[in-house]
């Protein structure tokens, strides 16, 4: 029996409790470990940096919020029992029929033959080109100005401030900033 996988959407903030009933599902399934038709559901999972109160802190941040994806046999047994689990809404796919997701698309999800899985997580700026900030540490610290640009691979952002009447230009650690 050849699996694939298949995205599913889910009622959103039930993407968890949705993959735990299918593994329960799963584990509750009389046959051999290798002949079942669900094999394994999944919430695709990344790390991010966030700031909270000053201090950078690592984060799991949900790929796809609303789909889960499993790994499964498709037969009209298993896509019933997948839908009468409560918190699905459908398989993705072409009207009724659900579309296996290509095969680069699971590697990817799944962190096989990527590059960046070794990486650190990316911080994620929390600022937009035209937003004011507040410088809140620095040499311009308790000065204010608009972000030009954001550097996310370097964690900076260059903001316009008015020194002597006059617009310039400096570049900041994200960390130094505070929306304004």
């Amino acid at each position: 029996m050849a699996t694939k996988w298949y995205a599913i959407q889910t009622t959103s903030g039930h993407e968890n409790k949705v993959r735990s009933l299918i593994e329960r599902k799963i584990e509750n399934d009389p046959c051999p470990e290798e002949e079942r038709p669900i094999r394994q559901a999944l919430v695709p999972m990344q790390q991010a940096v966030e700031i909270k109160n000053g201090k950078k802190i690592t984060v799991d941040r949900k790929i796809f919020p609303g789909y889960v994806i499993v790994e499964m046999v498709m037969n009209q047994e298993t896509l019933h029992g997948i839908n009468s689990i409560q918190g699905v809404i459908k398989f993705v796919g072409k009207g009724w029929e659900p579309q296996p997701l290509r095969q680069e698309e699971v590697n990817r999800l799944l962190g096989v033959e990527d590059e960046t899985a070794d990486e650190e997580p990316k911080d994620e700026i929390p600022f937009m080109v035209g937003q004011v900030v507040e410088i809140v540490e620095g040499p311009f610290s308790d000065f204010s100005g608009t972000v030009e640009d954001v550097i996310p691979d370097k964690g900076k952002v260059k903001v316009s401030v008015s020194l002597f009447g006059r617009p310039t230009t400096v570049e900041l650690d994200y960390l130094q900033l505070r929306s304004g």
